[in-house]
């Protein structure tokens, strides 16, 4: 009969496709665009040193015919601070300095050169610039030393980062 459809029975098991987990990795794993593999990241967050790093991220991206990936981490905070309980647990606390940064690097005139993306990520910074240094394949991470009290204290996501990236990092003053 036209338009009508037999139900299948209840007890009737579904033959998985064994390859669609391995084809579903397979994506996941290359879900980056293409022209940003080997690229270079570079930590920016619109302080002086990260402008200074991402005017060195461009020239090494010309230089090297690659993509650039510019990578902003938003706040993360305990929230013990918000509501006095144990143990400390992280949570994103909205960041819409993204957005702003977004906007002006979109109206730059010095980002035409070369082709690039903004990465919002949220976490740790170390981590996560390496994180998206290992997602694309990246050549080189770049970012600006950290001055200044907190630095000192928390010790720099330059120092930091040199210590634990699998890639090479290059810190500009």
């Amino acid at each position: 009969m036209a338009g009508h459809e037999i139900p299948e029975p209840a007890d009737r098991k579904q033959v998985a496709d064994p390859l669609s987990d391995l084809r579903a990795a397979e994506e996941s794993c290359h879900s980056c665009d293409p022209a940003f593999q080997h690229g270079v990241v570079v930590g920016f967050d619109g302080s002086t040193s990260s402008e200074r790093a991402l005017a060195y991220a461009i020239g090494m991206a010309c230089r090297s015919g690659s993509g650039l990936i510019i990578v902003h981490v938003a706040n993360r905070l305990p929230t013990t601070v918000w509501a006095g309980c144990e143990p400390p647990v992280f949570v994103d606390v909205p960041d819409h300095r993204t957005e702003v940064l977004g906007l002006e690097l979109a109206c730059a005139d010095y980002l035409s050169e070369v082709p690039w993306i903004l990465v919002e990520r949220g976490g740790d910074i170390c981590h996560e610039l390496e994180e998206v240094g290992r997602e694309y394949s990246a050549d080189a991470i770049v970012v600006g030393s950290t001055h200044g009290l907190v630095g000192r204290i928390f010790g720099s996501v330059a120092g930091r980062l040199a210590r634990r990236a699998k890639r090479p990092v290059i810190v500009i003053p």
